[in-house]
């Protein structure tokens, strides 16, 4: 097989929307034909520009660089690339972020309120938030490094910043909250912890009502 034959198989197989990122099938064809990374991307990059000029896979699109995906037609116009799986693929996955914010809380049942923009704590975004208009959301920095241990448990201590402000409509928050904790199996003593470690002292009662809406 040739570049463009392993870069048009890989394509063809992906689902509809779906980022496509260049590296990733740089990684196939180092392996295929025992490149290092370099001239792989170099290799696969040529093979993607031939294919597009060539019209090879007539519903392939550039989104951005280092990124493709294949559209459908339909009677509005062509269907874009998977957004949400975007935002997952960069800031979320790997243990790297979570969503916060209001959409956060409407996704607890604490407000009906709909955010008009995501807002996602990630690792990748240093120390300062930012606005990504491309794709509708804010990142914002976590209190700390957000690992697998810790995602829920910042992610839960940021609810209590954000439910003094928000607007709050659910008849028992805290309960609400407190589920929540349970559900995931988290332990108060480690959120507690985190708390007095990374949140301001105020979340520490927030904390207090949630457990004494549990029982505890």
């Amino acid at each position: 097989m040739t570049y463009i034959e392993v870069v048009k198989k890989y394509i063809e197989q992906q689902n509809i929307g779906d980022p496509i990122y260049v590296d990733d099938i740089a990684l196939i064809v180092a392996k295929h034909f025992n490149l290092d990374k370099k001239k792989a991307l170099a290799a696969t990059s040529v093979a993607i520009k031939r294919i597009m000029d060539g019209n090879k896979i007539n519903n392939l699109r550039f989104y951005q660089k280092g990124i493709y995906y294949l559209c459908n037609t339909t009677a509005f116009g062509e269907t874009g690339i998977n957004k949400n799986k975007l935002i997952e693929d960069r800031y979320i996955a790997n243990d790297n972020g979570y969503e916060t914010g209001l959409g956060f809380l409407n996704k607890l049942g604490l407000t009906t309120q709909i955010p008009n923009q995501i807002v996602i704590s990630t690792n990748k975004a240093k120390e300062c938030q930012r606005d990504n208009t491309k794709l509708g959301i804010k990142v914002v920095p976590p209190k700390t490094q957000i690992t697998n241990e810790n995602k829920k448990y910042l992610q839960v201590l940021d609810v209590f910043e954000f439910i003094e402000k928000a607007p709050v409509d659910a008849e028992k928050p805290y309960q609400l909250v407190n589920d929540y904790i349970d559900r995931n199996k988290l332990d108060y003593r480690k959120l507690l912890s985190l708390a007095n470690q990374y949140y301001p002292k105020r979340i520490l009662l927030q904390l207090a009502k949630t457990a004494e809406a549990g029982g505890i």
